[in-house]
């Protein structure tokens, strides 16, 4: 078995960060409070480690476990939301005092498993991966003080992933029996047709719907706005944005196994298509802001699907750019939302009538992450869209691109919905905002400025996403 522990340095280095939030919960003495005031040092740490790593390459575990191009943008964009997290989550207020270590462990550790899931090159290794990061999030979802929809919330986030998690075993069994064979790199090139091999697309429909739901993408989306709208405003953050990117990165990676004119392509094509138009209609008549960012993430989970579909590498590159994208535009948004209510519950529209005025840094912020959500120049969404459309156009999927051109209009109307609340209405009262830490200012800041940034200058990240996909296609 080889090992070389500068290939997994990020991980070793999030690990530890996790297993120091567990020492400290269990040491903290009951009368201090366990809160972990070190946690965003540690995960600037993890960042800049993450950074380091970016070019390291190989393979661990007999080929189960590969460091690429891929692996390594993932891990450092999972690095960098881990960051933002810990920057906000040590404040939660639906979290007991005495379960705050506990709770930011558990992010830790999810964290910690979507980086093993962005370099896993082996369905099993995927799926052991895949569920490390999912127990932690069982835990911590129904975590609300004084709130029984949490509860609820944690109920059916257990039962949907329980669902998803039976049918992806199910899936890899037929695809073993097909194919004899669970390595990604052998997989690529046999066939996945159902004319040819029935068995062996059934199987892979059935192990893709564990990444769909991770995903969020019809018809296994029915969870996330009512997990988003129960769950804590922190916890919701990490839970929309975090998972997404470990499921984004096991399709770029399962991507070897595809190609556009497959049936198993088409079907996918077809919910991206469903997906962002059932999310963006949801979306329109809400009232409630995380609820409407649930549905906004199901259409979102639309759009990333179609570099999919291209089969292409400047596809994957489009996806793995807008993952890391989205990343930064829904963490700034709900960056927002988890300081909008002082008292911890769900903030909803009328919350932001006069943000201007009340917080003019926060206000800013929710307009620059609203117009990159949409995708209007000259935000990084705006790149990202752009990228998607144009790579999916000339291979087959140009009606797809029509329903993402149509459905990106759909959703101007609710995202500058939340400018028009901050910057036009008037506050009917003076519902006062939770006190915000320099270091929150300047994250807020730091995420407007990189959403931006990234769509003035995004040849450097896109062009390492494109890389990366070339090195995953046959």
């Amino acid at each position: 078995m080889n090992f070389d522990i500068m290939l997994v340095l990020p991980e070793l280095a999030l690990l530890l960060v996790a297993a120091a939030l567990f020492v400290h919960s269990i040491a903290a003495p009951a009368s201090t409070s366990p809160r972990a005031g070190w946690l965003p040092t540690a995960s600037i740490a993890v960042l800049a480690v993450s950074l380091f790593s970016l070019g390291a390459r190989g393979e661990m575990f007999h080929g189960t476990y590969v460091v690429d191009g891929l692996s390594q943008l993932f891990k450092a964009a999972i690095a960098a939301g881990f960051l933002i997290t810990s920057l906000f989550t040590p404040e939660a207020r639906g979290v007991d005092e005495d379960k705050r270590d506990d709770y930011l462990m558990f992010l830790a550790f999810s964290a910690w498993g979507l980086m093993l899931l962005s370099s896993a090159a082996e369905l099993m290794t995927l799926y052991v991966a895949m569920e490390i990061s999912s127990y932690s999030l069982y835990a911590v979802i129904p975590l609300r003080a004084g709130n029984r929809n949490a509860a609820e919330s944690g109920i059916k986030y257990i039962m949907f992933g329980a669902m998803a998690t039976a049918l992806a075993l199910f899936g890899y069994s037929y695809i073993l029996a097909a194919h004899g064979t669970a390595y990604i790199s052998q997989l690529a090139g046999l066939d996945w047709s159902f004319a040819g091999n029935p068995t062996a697309m059934i199987g892979l429909i059935l192990f893709l719907c564990g990444v769909l739901f991770k995903l969020a993408l019809f018809p296994f989306h029915f969870w996330a706005p009512d997990v988003y709208e129960g769950t804590g405003n922190e916890t919701a953050a990490f839970a929309a944005t975090l998972p997404k990117l470990g499921a984004a990165a096991v399709l770029v990676r399962l991507a070897a196994l595809l190609k556009p004119d497959m049936e198993i392509t088409f079907l996918l094509a077809l919910f991206a298509a469903v997906s962002m138009t059932l999310g963006n209609l949801s979306a329109l008549v809400q009232k409630d802001l995380k609820r409407m960012l649930g549905y906004s993430g199901i259409a979102h989970a639309g759009y990333l699907v179609i570099g999919l579909a291209a089969g292409t590498a400047e596809g994957l590159g489009a996806m793995s750019f807008y993952a890391v994208v989205y990343l930064l535009m829904n963490m700034a948004c709900f960056w927002v939302v988890c300081h909008l209510r002082c008292d911890g519950r769900n903030p909803v529209y009328a919350d932001l009538d006069g943000l201007s005025r009340r917080a003019p840094a926060m206000a800013l912020v929710l307009a620059v992450s609203a117009f990159a959500l949409v995708g209007l120049p000259p935000t990084a969404g705006f790149m990202g869209k752009l990228f998607l459309l144009t790579s999916a156009w000339n291979h087959g999927y140009a009606w797809l691109v029509i329903v993402a051109v149509v459905n990106t209009a759909l959703a101007i109307y609710y995202y500058l919905g939340l400018f028009r609340h901050a910057y036009t209405a008037e506050s009917a009262d003076s519902t006062p905002l939770r006190d915000r830490s320099w270091m929150g200012v300047v994250a807020g800041t730091a995420m407007a400025a990189a959403i931006l940034v990234l769509g003035a200058l995004p040849g450097g990240l896109y062009s390492m996403a494109v890389e990366a996909g070339t090195g995953l296609l046959p």
